[in-house]
């Protein structure tokens, strides 16, 4: 065998972060040393893993090949030094959430994992949709709960369990008074979003688009949070979780508004590579956040307080 697991390290470290230099702070060595790493690597089997652009390096097809292979491989490695040297903990995880998830469900539920696993370490990236997809696609998480479903040949999608988007506005606004408006009223108010690339601003768009409607989007932004302190400003409507919004109802700063003739049902979903090696610390994830949710059906219904 030609090469080492540290070559491979760097190999991995190198296509994630698509820099040398980046690579080798994250490893905790010189870039020289890191570029060595590189050059033995290619050199043992007199190939090129990477393209040189400039300074710039870019993964070849050979690279994508190799690069999952090469994460599996390091992965189990760690599993069989664990054992070895009679470590049985998880070890790390690195979980991707979107806004949503991640703000008022991702937070609890590893907390949760971490009390049962205390020597696990986790890292929990909050983005948006197709960050998420991006990240998982590229190896740099292990698992990814987004919003809506994703399909692409090498992603593996699990749905989880639904979740309702809700318009709604200010106390003040009229609207709140008729609690329910229609497609032509709704079409004519300013809306207050998430931004491109979001889960729910996706199934906000195909809601309209079904009925050949394009919604007045004044404001976009990337926080629900956000979103919720603008419309309670008076600045417009807004669509975002009913889980994002159950307290703000129950305290009546914000007013739910009923849309008979919109489609803004969702799934949850989980997604990992399929060619990334499943650990433990995956494994038992995935099955604790199934087991806090059984028999559970919609977001709403999540008793967060069962998860503290």
């Amino acid at each position: 065998m030609r090469f080492s697991l540290r070559q491979l390290e760097v190999f991995t470290c190198i296509a994630q972060l698509q820099s040398v230099s980046k690579a080798a702070e994250q490893l905790s060595m010189s870039q020289s040393a890191a570029s060595t790493a590189l050059k033995e690597l290619e050199l043992s089997y007199d190939c090129l893993l990477f393209d040189r652009a400039g300074k710039r390096l870019l993964i070849n097809a050979l690279g994508l090949q190799l690069l999952p292979r090469a994460l599996a491989l390091l992965e189990q490695a760690q599993a069989l030094e664990s054992l070895l040297t009679d470590n049985h903990g998880f070890g790390s995880l690195s979980v991707g959430a979107t806004m949503t998830i991640g703000n008022y469900l991702a937070t609890l539920l590893i907390g949760h994992f971490m009390q049962q696993h205390p020597d696990c370490k986790v890292r929990l990236h909050v983005h948006n949709t197709a960050q998420i997809v991006q990240q998982v696609a590229s190896y740099q998480l292990d698992l990814g709960l987004i919003e809506g479903y994703y399909q692409d040949r090498d992603i593996i999608a699990q749905s989880w369990v639904a979740d309702e988007l809700v318009v709604f506005c200010a106390p003040q606004h009229p609207l709140a008074e008729q609690g329910c408006a229609s497609l032509a009223e709704l079409a004519d108010e300013a809306w207050i979003v998430r931004e491109q690339g979001s889960g729910t601003r996706l199934v906000f768009e195909q809601a309209f688009l079904r009925h050949q409607r394009s919604p007045d989007i004044r404001l976009e932004l990337e926080h629900t949070e956000g979103i919720k302190r603008a419309v309670e400003s008076g600045l417009g409507i807004g669509c975002i979780s009913r889980l994002a919004l159950r307290d703000a109802f129950r305290r009546g700063s914000l007013v739910a508004i009923e849309t008979p003739e919109l489609n803004l049902t969702r799934q949850f979903t989980f997604i990992w590579h399929k060619h990334k090696f499943q650990s433990d610390a995956m494994q038992e994830f995935l099955r604790l956040c199934r087991a806090l949710t059984a028999n559970i059906e919609r977001s709403v219904e999540i008793d967060l307080a069962t998860i503290l």
